[in-house]
């Protein structure tokens, strides 16, 4: 009895939302359940002895395939994900994240980015042994939120423990994004111990900062105030404003719906109008070929928790139907043997298992399998 109380509590969030996803027409609904199959199996035929994928020292590597996987169905290549399932528990440090610590460099082995995916693969899997591990790795990220009052507040970085204060919004997005999908395990934390959770508050208005009021840019974001990747521009009075771009923004309104912002919020409405002016599947906005994959996941995932199967045009009836273009689009660029890969190594997509686990990922979404 007690399992299938865990085995509820963890696969709530995923059921409700594919009660209410629009399903994609049925002859592309095929073709995606068809690529879904092939990228799924070229993921298990390169999965390592040890349950991780690519480079072990980085836990994220083996988090988003077990994601991609558990987001496939409960009974899809089950020993695959309970291997991948292993090898992230054995990642746990004593503090609660889940990275692999890196002796004689900065900062802990990435400990936020490593900790916040995996917590989201291994809640993906409804597995009841993975609830404690949850919670501990719930602690560490709630515990990493950069506190003060400069402009860092709110945010955070790669790592809990830096040499220097450090944040992007990528870090948050992640961040955040593990926090809620996660939240209702909260109810199965034993009696007694300290519910962990964000100063939503402070997340929101660090992220606000990364966003354009203004210009061609206006509602995009970019990936942080003092380093922005993306760069600057000056606007017609001869402002300076942070670049926008493409991934960044679908970052910052996946943040901003999870900091529970309504999509009549003006905020939010500007940034899906950013994503409207801006909308293509052959580049990521402002990057080029850079992050392509990552571009094609963060959408997903973004649109998806905004609960828009439509992104609506500024003065104009015909609304962008993201699921079956972005399906349509990820279906062509598989490559014959069922994986994806980036020419372009920018943000490590020319590694196979990272593009692939990317898009597998978006592709589920896009066709109402997961969220």
């Amino acid at each position: 009895m007690k399992k299938a109380i865990c085995m509820t509590g963890l696969c709530a969030f995923s059921f409700l939302y594919t009660l209410c996803a629009q399903p994609l027409p049925a002859d592309l609904d095929r073709q995606a359940r068809a690529s879904i199959d092939k990228g799924l199996a070229w993921l298990v035929a390169r999965q390592r002895p040890d349950g991780a994928w690519s480079d072990a020292g980085m836990p994220a590597l083996t988090a988003l395939p077990l994601w991609a996987l558990a987001s496939a169905g409960t009974n899809v290549h089950l020993a695959a994900q309970e291997r991948a399932v292993s090898f992230l528990l054995g990642c746990q440090r004593p503090d609660g994240g889940i990275y692999v610590p890196q002796p004689g460099k900065k900062g802990s082995g990435l400990g936020n980015y490593n900790t916040s995916i995996s917590v989201m693969a291994l809640a993906a899997t409804c597995r009841p042994e993975t609830v404690p591990a949850i919670l501990k790795a719930r602690d560490y990220i709630a515990s990493s939120q950069h506190a003060g009052d400069d402009a860092h507040a709110g945010g955070f970085g790669y790592d809990k423990a830096a040499q220097r204060a450090y944040t992007d919004l990528n870090n948050t997005h992640y961040a955040l994004d593990a926090m809620r999908r996660t939240q209702h395990l909260e109810e199965l934390r034993p009696a007694g111990q300290r519910r962990a959770d964000l100063d939503w508050e402070a997340a929101l208005a660090y992220v606000q900062q990364m966003q354009n009021s203004e210009g061609e840019g206006r509602g995009g974001f970019a990936y942080n105030t003092g380093d922005p990747k993306a760069g600057t521009a000056t606007n017609a009075s001869g402002r300076v404003m942070l670049r926008a771009y493409g991934s960044m923004t679908y970052a910052g309104l996946l943040a901003m719906v999870h900091a529970r912002l309504d999509k009549s919020d003006p905020r939010v409405r500007s940034a899906v109008e950013y994503c409207a002016r801006h909308w293509t599947l052959e580049e990521n906005p402002g990057q080029g070929q850079q992050g392509l994959y990552f571009y094609f996941n963060v959408m997903a995932r973004a649109l998806s928790a905004a609960g828009l199967d439509a992104v609506p045009r500024e003065q104009r009836p015909d609304a962008i139907r993201w699921r079956e273009e972005l399906a349509a689009r990820v279906i062509a660029l598989q490559r014959p043997d069922g994986s994806w890969q980036n020419d372009n190594n920018r943000w490590w997509e020319n590694d196979p298992v990272l593009a692939t686990s990317y898009t597998l990922l978006a592709l589920e979404m896009a066709a109402g399998l997961t969220r």
